[in-house]
């Protein structure tokens, strides 16, 4: 790999680790969709503030860019709370208008800039090795590394610090407005958060990528766990590998390396959805699977018990009676209960007949009783 694409991959790395920090808290305040409102609503700040400054390096762009996602978000709460409008709804209003602004300012007044639409929702991380921070002349790297490094190590710093204040106000915030905490204050310094995080990643990887590191790596890695602490290291890993496979694919394709990586990103999701131990698709089956035997293990029993000791229905014992108009099972789905019932200690086979053992009839009666 060259140096370029080790660079690349640096920025990457970086960039996702802080979409992931914050994207985590968003994600549990069910608030994933305004990382979307917010990345898209900060370009007019951007827009505005080179106007005034007429430097693309400018702090002030970061700061103008930080303000605008915070009156995004005050923007949305303040439709929300006229209870006339849900909060989807509220941000498919604002950020859609705010974006829309930005657009119309960069075709009209920055045509000339570095400042397109393309580089807007895409970005361009083959680009990002060439823009260098060289301080007195001495090349330290690429800028963006070193921006969005700076502030992904700001975005872990303040939540090592705030960690116990984000927890608490995140899970019960009512809780923690009794312990004055002050929820509110705490929500809107995450959404300073997000919006430094995406204006950061804005002009390296474009809008698309920063909506997928801060809503992909968190949602997969809630899949996986519920513990916060595992929850942030593993959405920053997902991130990162999510980042070296879009590299890859870029690579091999020749395409855009920010839309691949939020292909890739997609992929991660998909396999964690597929496989998790827990919440994944095919444990849900497995699990399915396990408990459809496991009523058809109870059915059997209670059969069993209704029938004992009923000398004229002594043929309901029989197992080629299962599958019989009576209980109607098929011979491959009876032989498999009955199987899973004897290992169970619920039934003894005797030949082509079925006792129930204690076991057995302490499950059926359980069942009866509606305690089981």
């Amino acid at each position: 790999m060259s140096a370029a694409m080790l660079e690349i991959m640096a920025i990457a790395v970086v960039t996702a680790a802080g979409c992931a920090v914050v994207g985590t808290f968003l994600m549990l305040r069910r608030l994933a969709m305004l990382a979307d409102a917010i990345s898209h609503a900060i370009l007019p700040g951007i827009v505005v503030a080179f106007f005034l400054t007429g430097n693309l390096s400018s702090p002030w762009l970061a700061i103008a860019a930080a303000a605008t996602g915070v009156l995004t978000v005050a923007l949305v709460e303040a439709l929300t709370r006229t209870r006339r409008l849900r909060e989807d709804a509220a941000m498919g209003l604002v950020f859609p208008a705010l974006f829309s602004l930005g657009i119309v300012l960069i075709a009209r007044q920055a045509g000339n800039v570095h400042l397109d639409v393309d580089a807007v929702l895409l970005g361009e991380l083959a680009f990002a090795p060439f823009d260098r921070f060289a301080p007195g002349g001495v090349d330290l790297g690429p800028r963006h590394l070193w921006l969005m490094g700076g502030i992904s190590l700001l975005d872990l710093l303040l939540v090592l610090v705030f960690y116990k204040e984000l927890k608490l106000a995140t899970f019960d915030p009512g809780l923690a407005a009794s312990l004055g905490l002050a929820p509110v204050a705490i929500h809107y310094g995450l959404m300073t958060m997000v919006s430094l995080t995406a204006v950061g990643a804005f002009d390296a990887v474009g809008i698309v990528l920063v909506v997928a590191l801060m809503v992909g790596p968190p949602a997969a890695a809630y899949l996986l766990t519920d513990r916060l602490g595992a929850l942030l290291g593993l959405a920053v890993l997902l991130g990162t590998v999510a980042a070296a496979l879009g590299l890859a694919l870029a690579t091999w394709l020749d395409a855009s390396i920010a839309g691949c990586m939020a292909v890739g990103v997609g992929f991660v999701f998909l396999v964690v959805y597929l496989v998790a131990p827990g919440r994944g698709l095919l444990a849900e089956l497995r699990r399915r699977r396990r408990q459809r035997w496991s009523f058809a293990e109870i059915m059997l029993t209670i059969h069993l018990l209704q029938h004992a000791g009923q000398p004229e229905e002594d043929d309901e014992a029989r197992i080629d009676h299962l599958h019989g108009k009576h209980v109607g099972w098929t011979p491959d789905f009876t032989r498999t209960v009955v199987a899973g019932a004897v290992r169970r200690g619920l039934v003894v086979r005797e030949g082509e007949r079925l006792r129930l053992t204690d076991s057995g009839r302490v499950t059926a009666g359980r069942a009866l009783s509606g305690s089981a």
